[in-house]
Parts: structure tokens; sequence; C-alpha cells
């Protein structure tokens, strides 16, 4: 039998400004074991049929024939139909970047109608924010679409989110049965779009096997309206479930009602189940040999996993692929002119992996026991470069994000080092955690390589719950290594949760106070805080009375197992906590709100915070000077040194760099050490890591007295200025 031919779906919704990357992964991938293998963003053509002038003019005409008492702002919303529909496709080209001279237009009132979401469409304080007309015609066209997504979801379209499908259905999903009634009900519009969108990609590809990536609980509600569709035009495709949502929540998959929808579902990374799945239905093996895959079997849900074959190494995965997806089509949304915050629905990301898994694994609220944390291992660095130039080929884009779990401190220094050594131009951002090894002089070296931001969890701004929850870091730490990024002009986003075991609220007003003063000082850019949630195959879930708490429900009856609802008598979290928090948060983002008290956020009276007002100021001062360690290599990322004048016995040598020149003055024999020294550091094709001089050898070759001698220059003006000037220590 010949090789199935693949066809991999992205189901409503994720993102709108750039692919989901599972099937660019999975495509690469296939293709590069020799199978047949399209894709699709079913999500990006819905919104598309829908935000059109024919979609607009088939949602007002669906809105005016409802036999529904509309409120006001729904029939202010249909008197201003015609603008709406003349206005919908030159906001849609606009935002896809297709249409640029239009900024100046969108920009200014009295072009867009305006509804409620123009009303709240500015925090307090955030007027001192500046902006480009560029960038307000975006705000504006954003608020445009918000509020047409608004009115659609009220009315017509309740399952319509501009980053998730029908995620209201998937509040008690312990049971399949509320969403096997969902699927019950007669489409909607956005279904219908949904599914006109399916039927050309179907008659292109003339798939054998349909799969269906399923990330967030906002996506699986639309694969399954995708897999019910295949199913009753097309019985014998076979459709596979997979994604990072089935990988957490349907560990323990008993429910068969599933399978009338589906045929498959796979766990965890999904390059080998995926080959033993179409090795077996191209008759290469039994079905008790697939890998991590759940089947029905006489009606009773199976586990299979007899092969014994490995999970694909990351230099075997081979490179990403966009290919079949229309980049140019994606539309890119400005919720907030925050340069770190917009990252997310702004512009079109290349995505790949530094590091499977996380090489940390002991934090007791997270799923260290699953194969995405799990399994750790590092893409070879080469292979790295390679798809990285393979996708800067591909898309013609040079931004990438890196999507690690925790991107691991020694493979970012390798990959800047070889992106340095290359000479390619990329600008990347990615996931870290905030530890210690994140220098200073790392930190340099990742932004001259590209780095333009970093996210990573601070989790709680408290030692104490830090401690507890075995994350390995301090607030104090956390806050130099934010410093060493802000210095070398990277933006940084933290997470950060509340309600954690034991969290008490004076507790919660110390975090956020730590976290104002940290906005404060521009350390963070961004944050988001969410409420802490025991999950099932977290150490917190799986030992709870270890933790204090008390594992409440829900009670399992087949189908999804990963949030737990808990009872904790050491800590309070009420519901006006995470109003106030989230609130405040908002406000900083916009650089607003930082020097209100954080006690004031809240709706109800809490005590001040118990946290010094000076607690950055001395945390940051308590930073012990980087020691000349014998490891340390010498990297120079400055500019061609230019030996400019003798004066006397001394010489003057200028020191390059991007935006200003350093100017030293040496003896001729140390300008001779130090040219040598810049020399061997500079990064080149020919150079590998290990071809870094070590500070060591430089201290043994410092002319005169040696290394004596080194220790008393290295405490000299012209020496930090070197540093300065781009001299690291890494």
């Amino acid at each position: 039998m010949a090789k199935p031919r693949v066809l991999l779906i992205i189901p409503p919704l994720t993102q709108l400004n750039t692919p989901y990357p599972a099937t660019a992964y999975l495509t690469g991938f296939l293709r590069s074991r020799g199978y047949s293998a399209d894709q699709a963003d079913l999500g990006l053509e819905m919104i598309l049929r829908l935000f059109s002038r024919a979609g607009l003019q088939e949602a007002f005409r669906r809105i005016k024939q409802a036999d529904a008492p509309w409120r006001g702002e729904v029939q202010q919303f249909l008197a201003l139909e015609d603008s709406y529909l003349a206005t919908i496709e030159p906001v849609i080209a606009f935002l896809q970047g297709k249409d640029p001279m239009l900024a100046t237009h969108l920009a200014r009132p009295g072009f867009l109608p305006e509804g409620p979401r123009f009303a709240v469409g500015h925090r307090p304080d955030a007027g001192h924010v500046t902006s480009s007309p560029s960038d307000t015609a975006r705000h504006r066209a954003t608020l445009y679409i918000e509020d047409l997504t608004d009115l659609f979801h009220e009315t017509i379209a309740p399952h319509l989110y501009l980053n998730r499908y029908a995620e209201q259905i998937m509040q008690t999903t312990s049971s399949f049965d509320q969403i096997e009634a969902a699927l019950a009900r007669p489409l909607n519009l956005t279904d219908e779009m949904l599914l006109e969108s399916l039927w050309p990609h179907l008659a292109r590809t003339r798939p054998d096997v349909v799969g269906l990536t399923v990330p967030f609980p906002g996506n699986l509600f639309g694969a399954l309206r995708i897999a019910q569709a295949i199913k009753a035009r097309q019985p014998n495709t076979a459709v596979v479930l997979g994604g990072g949502y089935v990988n957490t929540e349907l560990r323990r998959l008993n429910e068969p009602r599933l399978f009338q929808f589906v045929d498959y579902v796979t766990l965890d990374d999904g390059e080998r189940p995926f080959l033993c799945l179409l090795d077996f239905l191209a008759g290469g093996r039994p079905q008790t040999m697939l890998r991590r895959t759940f089947v029905l079997g006489h009606g009773r849900v199976l586990y299979q996993n007899g092969s014994t074959e490995p999970d694909i190494p990351m230099h075997e995965l081979g490179t990403p692929t966009y290919a079949g997806l229309p980049l140019g089509q994606y539309v890119s949304i400005l919720d907030s002119l925050n340069p770190m915050h917009r990252l997310w629905s702004e512009g079109h990301w290349n995505k790949l992996t530094v590091a499977h898994g996380c090489y940390w694994k002991q934090c007791t609220f997270c799923d260290v026991g699953l194969s995405y944390i799990a399994r750790y291992e590092m893409t070879p660095t080469d292979i790295l470069i390679r798809q990285i130039e393979s996708l800067t080929q591909e898309t013609g884009q040079r931004g990438f994000h890196f999507v690690d779990e925790a991107a691991p401190p020694a493979a970012l220094k390798a990959l800047a080092l070889r992106l340095l050594e290359t000479g390619r131009t990329i600008s990347w951002w990615g996931n870290i955690r905030f530890e210690e090894a994140f220098s200073p002089d790392l930190a340099k070296l990742l932004a001259a390589s590209g780095c333009i931001a970093l996210t990573a969890g601070l989790e709680a701004a408290s030692d104490r719950l830090l401690e507890q929850m075995k994350k390995g870091i301090t607030v104090d730490q956390t806050a130099r290594v934010a410093a060493a990024f802000r210095q070398a002009g990277i933006l940084v986003h933290a997470y950060l949760m509340y309600g954690l075991p034991g969290e008490t609220i004076p507790d919660t007003v110390d975090s956020l106070e730590r976290v104002r003063q940290l906005f404060a000082h521009n350390l963070l850019q961004s944050a988001f805080w969410h409420k802490f949630t025991a999950t099932a195959h977290s150490p917190i879930g799986l030992n709870p009375s270890r933790e204090g708490i008390t594992i409440l429900g829900p009670v399992f009856r087949g189908f999804a197992e990963n949030d737990l609802r808990h009872a904790d008598p050491n800590a309070t979290c009420p519901a006006w906590l995470g109003e106030g928090l989230r609130t405040a948060v908002l406000n900083y983002i916009e650089q607003a709100g930082l020097t209100v008290p954080v006690q004031r956020w809240f709706s109800h009276s809490v005590k001040p915070s118990r946290v010094p007002r000076a607690w950055l100021r001395q945390a940051l001062a308590d930073v012990p000077q980087a020691p000349l360690s014998a490891e340390r290599r010498c990297v120079w990322i400055g500019g061609r040194p230019v030996v400019a004048a003798m004066r006397g016995a001394r010489i003057r040598v200028i020191l390059p760099t991007k935006t200003e020149d350093f100017t030293i003055s040496l003896s001729p024999d140390q300008v001779e050490w130090l040219l040598t020294l810049l020399q061997d550091s500079t990064p080149s094709p020919q150079r590998t890591s290990h071809d870094y001089p070590r500070i060591a050898e430089a201290r043994l070759h410092f002319p005169g007295t040696g290394s004596r001698g080194f220790d008393r220059f290295a405490r000299t003006a012209a020496w930090q200025r070197t540093r300065q000037a781009g001299l690291l220590l890494i």
C-alpha cells in the first residue's frame, strides 16, 4: 500500500498574527520521512470569511432576522451596518500589512464606526504613552474588530472569541456530556464558515489521514466540529487528535463517545506516534504496536503502546515548514502599545525550539512528570542554525520565537555565539528561568545576537513561597537578572500566580509591591497574573496533603482530567484579590499608576505592604562584583580597535561600538596584549566555543608581572572601559 497522505489542521482559535507551530513542526518532519503532508489554518480562514464584506452582510442579516429582543447597543450596530460594510475590508487589509498608507486615515476619529470598546480603549493615566500614527491606527482597528467580535458573540456566534473558540463549553469536561450536547446542536454562522473553509482543503489534498492539533481548551470544540464534518462526508478518512490539551488532560481517556468523531488520540510528542500510525494504516504493523495511542476496540477505549522505538531525537526532527499556510493573510492586532506585550499579537514569528523539556523540572505546581517537561534534550546548535537559515529563506522573515519550556543558558550562549560567528542577523525572543547564570555579560551577548525579549516565570514575588514550590530562584535574584537584561536592552515579561498553597492576603500584597517596584524601575515591561490551580499531574496534585490542601474534585468521568478544585485552610484567596492584581498589572504595562500605593488597587480594605519601598534598590546594590573566574572565556563584541596616537610612553586606543567610542591609554606592551586578546576573542566563522581564550590565559600573558599585574590592571578605568566597549566574560 502507498504511503498515506496527511493533512494537518490548526482548528480555531489560538492566534491571528502567526500560525501555531505544531503543524509546521509535524509537516516538516513527515516530509523529511517521505510522506505527502499538507497543512491548513482553518481558524484564520474562518475569521477572514467572517470579517469580509460578504461575511458581515450575512452576519447582520441573521441578527436582524433573529427573533430576539436585542438591547440598545445591538441596535446601534445595526444602525451603522453600512459603515461597517464599507470599512471592514480596508481594515483587514491594513491589519494584514497590505495597505500601510491607510494609517493616517484610520488613526483619526471619523473614519471607523466606534462601538463600546472605543469607550474603554484607554487606561487611566496612560495618555503620556506616545504612539505613531501606524500604531494608533492599528489600535483603533483592533478596537473595531473587537467590537464586532463582541456583537457576534452576544447574538449569532456564541462560540466566537479572537483567541479561542467555544471555550465556555470546556468549563466542566471531566464528562463528555456537555461537549456531546454542543456538537449535536445546529451549526451557527462561524461553524458554517469553519466548514466552508475545510472542504476545499480536503478536495485539494485528498488525505487519507487528517490530524487535528488541540493545544488549548479553546481549540477542542472547533477540532471536533471539523472531525464531525469529515466523518459525516468522508467516513473512511482517519482522524487523529493530538496536541498540548490532549497531552495534559486526556491521559486517562476512557470515553467511547469521543470516537464517534475521531479514530485515534495520540499523547506527547507526535512524531513517533504518527510514524507508527501511518505504518499501521499502510499495513506495516499490527494495531498493538502503535505508540501512545488511544483507539476504540469492541466498544471500549484501548491504549496501544506496544512500539519499542524511541522518540525521535532533536537532531532527526527535520526543519519545520510553513509551506501551504498563507503567511501574508495573517492579521496583526494591537491591544496594547507596550512593546513587550505586543509581541504575542503582532507580526509573524518563525517558531523553533532550543531544547525539549525543562532542565530544572522540580517546580511543585508544574507537570514535571509528563514528557513535555520530563524529557530534556537540547537541539544541537549547528542544526538550530540550519533550521534558522531554512525558515528565513522559506518565509522571508528574520523574526524567531523560541517556544521552549525553559531555554537553558548554555544552549542560548552557544546559539548566540554561533549567530555572531556566522554573521546571521535575526531578531529573537524566548522563555527562560530567572537564574543567575544569566549574568550581565551573557545578557549582552544574547542582545548582540539579536535577542529582543525574554519571558520567564517569577510565579510568586515571595521567597517563602518560591522555596515552598521548589522554584530554585529568589526574588532578589530575579531582580538582578531582570536588571542585567534591561541593561542589555532586552525586554522582560514575568508570569505570576496568586492563591498558592499557604499564601495569605498580606503575602499577595507584598508580592504586588515588589512587582510594582520592578515595573517602576523599568526592569519588567510586561506581566500576567493568574490564579493558581492544582493540576492532576503536578507534584501538588499528586500529593496535595504535603502542601496542606485537600482536593475537592471534580470526579473523573472518563474524559478530561487536569484542573482540580481544592481547599486550603492556610490561604486566603477571594475573587476581588485577583481583580485588583489584574487591574494593577494592566496599568503597570501602560506605565500608569506606578506611584499608587498597592493596597488601593483592591476593592476591599487591605493593610499596606510590608515590603520596604527601597527593597529593589537594596537588592541591586547587593550585587557582588563578577569574579574573574579562571573558567570564563573572553568574547569581544565591539568594533575593530584603532590605535590612534602615542603620547609619551602611552598609546591611545579607540574601542568603537555601534553607538559610541571608548578611548583608553595603555603602554605599548599592554596595547599589544590587548589587541591580541580582542582579536582572539572576536567571533568568526572559523571559531568554535572552545577557541575563545580563557581569562586565566589572558592573565598569564599580561605583560610585566603577569597575573599579579593583571589583577591591578583589572581595577583600572582602562579595563572597565574595555569591558563597557564589549569585552564579555562568559
